[in-house]
C-alpha cells in the first residue's frame, strides 16, 4: 500500500533528520539511594501481599514484532565468509544443535544425520531458516520455540502467556504488537495452548501503524526512493507503540519484551517481581494521592524521600499547592533494574535539559560525544529496565493522555545503508526514553535472574533457558 505524503511532513522530517541533534545532558548515574530503590526480603513479601490482596484489572503489553533472523545473523555470516567471528560461534551452535528446543522439529531424516555426524552445514541452516524447512529467518521472534517443557515445545508468546497467568488470581489480559502478517499462525498457536493447558487467554494484537513510519533521506538531504519511484520509509522505532499503549485502559500494565522470558520452570522469580512492582505502583499511588489531597511542601519532601521521584532540587521552593499537585498528576511508571553486567544499552540517569531535573533512562545514542558525557554513562550501576509496572491514570483516576507527557524532542536519527546507499531517518522518542518522559519514575533494583533476553540464538543454552528437571 503507498501512502502519499505531504510536503509539510517531507519538509518536517528532513529538518529533525539534518538540523542539529537534540542531546540530553547527563548530570549523573542512578545508584541505590540515590535515585534507585532497593528493598529488602521482608519489605518485598509486604508489597507482593498488598498486591495478591487488590483486584485491580491487570494487562500484559509485550511489543512482539521483531524478527527472528537477527537471532540467527552469525549464521548467515558464516556461510557468506563476511565475518571471521561467526566461526567460532557457527561452531558453537552446530555442536549443540540437539540442546535447542526446535531441534524436535526436525524431521527424522535430519536428525539421523545430526546422530551420526553426516549433516552438511548448508543443508542444516537452509532447513532452519528457509522457506522449504522451518523458516526461522522470517518469522518473528515470539514464534521461535525457546523451551523445551516435558514433551512439549513453547515459544515466546506461549511463555509470556503460562507465566503471566501465574502474576494474580484475578486472570489478567495480554496486548502484543505483532505483524499481522503473522497473526494467524500466533492465534493457533494460542489455541493449541489453550487446549493443552485448559486455560483461557484474552489476548489482543495490535499493528504499529505503517503511516507511522519515517521518511528516508539520502546524506545530500535529497528523499530515497524505491524501485517504483515512491518514497522509502522505515518504521520509526518503538516510539510509535505509544498511541497503542494509549489505548490501553486497565489500572496496572505490565511491559516487558517478548524476547526477555525465562524457562517455565525458571520464572518464579519474575513471577514475584511482576507482584513485587505491581504492590509497589500501588503503594505509591496511595502515599502520592494523600499528599495530592492535601499538598504542602513537607508531604512532598516527605514523599521525596520514601520513593526519590524528583532532585531535591526541584521540590525544595515547590510550596504552591497548583504547583504540588501537576508535579504529581502524570502517569506514573516503576521501572524494574538489574545490576550492569556488561550488556550494551543505556540506563538509569539524573539529567538536566533546559534548567529542569529530572530521571530518565538513557540511550548512548542521546547524549553528546563528549568525555564528560561518557565517562557518566559507563560509571552507571544499573541497566536499563527490563520489567516495567504502569498506571495510565490521573491521582483523581481519570484516564490520562499518555501523548501528552512524552517529548518530541527526544528522537534519534538513524544511519543505515538500503541496497548499498547509505539512508537517514528518524525514530520517534523511545516507548520508555523520550516517549515517557515526563512521566513520574520509581527506579527499583530488581533480581538480575529477571533478565535473560534472546538477542542470539546463542543465548538459549544460558541456564535460565535449560529445562532442569
Amino acid at each position: 500500500m503507498t501512502f502519499k505524503f505531504s510536503n509539510e511532513k517531507i519538509e518536517q522530517e528532513r529538518k529533525m533528520v539534518f538540523a542539529e541533534k537534540p542531546l540530553l545532558h547527563l548530570i549523573a548515574p542512578c545508584k541505590i539511594n540515590d535515585g534507585i530503590l532497593r528493598y529488602s526480603e521482608e519489605e518485598k513479601s509486604f508489597l507482593i501481599h498488598n498486591f495478591e490482596e487488590k483486584h485491580l484489572a491487570i494487562r500484559f503489553f509485550i511489543p512482539a514484532s521483531g524478527s527472528g533472523s537477527r537471532m540467527f545473523q552469525f549464521l548467515y555470516e558464516f556461510r557468506d565468509g563476511s565475518n571471521e567471528a561467526s566461526s567460532g560461534q557457527a561452531e558453537r551452535f552446530f555442536n549443540a544443535i540437539n540442546e535447542f528446543a526446535f531441534s524436535r522439529h526436525f524431521p527424522d531424516a535430519i536428525q539421523r544425520k545430526i546422530e551420526n555426524r553426516t549433516i552438511d552445514f548448508d543443508e542444516l541452516v537452509d532447513y532452519l531458516l528457509n522457506d522449504e524447512g522451518l523458516g526461522y529467518g522470517k518469522l518473528p521472534k515470539g514464534l521461535v520455540p525457546f523451551h523445551k517443557w516435558g514433551p512439549f515445545v513453547l515459544t515466546p508468546f506461549q511463555e509470556h502467556l503460562l507465566q503471566g497467568k501465574k502474576v494474580h488470581t484475578k486472570q489478567p489480559s495480554f496486548h502484543f504488537s505483532i505483524q499481522s502478517l503473522f497473526e494467524n499462525q500466533i492465534t493457533d498457536i494460542i489455541t493449541s495452548t489453550e487446549k493443552t493447558s485448559g486455560f483461557k487467554f484474552d489476548v489482543a494484537f495490535s499493528e504499529q501503524s505503517i503511516q507511522s513510519n519515517s521518511l528516508t533521506f539520502k546524506e545530500d538531504g535529497e528523499l530515497y526512493l524505491d524501485k517504483n519511484q515512491e518514497p522509502f520509509t522505515r518504521p520509526s522505532g518503538h516510539g510509535a507503540l505509544l498511541p497503542i499503549l494509549n489505548e490501553i485502559t486497565e489500572e496496572i500494565i505490565f511491559i516487558k519484551n517478548i524476547d526477555n522470558v525465562q524457562h517455565f520452570n525458571e520464572s518464579q522469580k519474575a513471577t514475584e517481581t511482576w507482584q513485587f512492582l505491581g504492590g509497589l505502583l500501588i503503594e505509591f499511588k496511595k502515599d502520592a494521592q494523600a499528599v495530592f489531597e492535601h499538598p504542602t511542601s513537607e508531604s512532598l519532601v516527605k514523599l521525596n524521600n520514601q520513593y526519590q521521584l524528583f532532585n531535591p532540587s526541584q521540590i525544595v521552593a515547590m510550596t504552591d499547592p497548583k504547583e504540588i499537585r501537576a508535579a504529581l498528576n502524570k502517569p506514573i511508571r516503576v521501572c524494574g533494574m538489574v545490576k550492569n553486567s556488561g550488556q550494551p544499552g543505556g540506563g538509569p540517569f539524573w539529567i538536566e535539559r533546559n534548567g529542569n531535573y529530572s530521571k530518565q533512562i538513557v540511550e548512548k545514542a542521546q547524549i553528546a560525544d563528549k568525555e564528560d558525557q561518557h565517562k557518566l554513562l559507563v560509571n552507571s550501576t544499573h541497566f536499563n529496565p527490563v520489567m516495567i509496572a504502569m498506571n495510565p491514570y490521573s491521582m483523581e483516576n481519570e484516564k490520562l493522555n499518555l501523548l501528552d507527557y512524552r517529548n518530541d524532542d527526544a528522537y534519534f536519527v538513524v544511519h543505515k545503508k538500503q541496497d548499498g546507499t547509505p539512508i537517514l531517518y528518524v525514530e520517534k522518542p523511545g516507548l520508555w526514553n523520550g516517549g515517557m518522559e515526563n512521566w513520574n519514575t520509581i527506579f527499583v533494583e530488581i533480581p538480575s535472574e529477571t533478565f535473560s533476553p534472546v538477542k542470539t540464538v546463542l543465548d538459549l543454552l544460558e541456564p535460565a533457558h535449560i529445562e532442569r528437571s
